[in-house]
């Protein structure tokens, strides 16, 4: 079942943080579908909109994946199903 959620990097700038999250995202073949980032001062935003096959791999087991580069990068990471971002961020 193709499913859609949002993936949300927050955390101090830093060379790499793309590449390490978009990477664990390929290895899991999930597409970004859009992206959006910017540098506030010396703190990195990113927010995708991603596809992924949840026969293939969990939204949970895809966010322990993202948890463990996150570590590495000193960021946070967040991934979280369309749905449940629609609403909790409706007005």
């Amino acid at each position: 079942m193709r499913s859609r959620a949002i993936v949300t990097v927050l955390g101090k700038d830093r060379v790499g943080i793309v590449a390490g999250v978009s990477r664990v995202l390929a290895e899991n073949n999930v597409n970004i579908e859009d992206i959006s980032q910017t540098i506030m001062q010396d703190f990195f935003t990113m927010i995708m909109l991603v596809t992924l096959d949840e026969d293939t791999i969990s939204i949970p087991t895809l966010q322990d994946k993202l948890d463990s580069v996150a570590e590495e990068l000193g960021v946070k990471v967040t991934v979280q199903h369309e749905d449940i971002f629609r609403y909790m961020h409706r007005l």
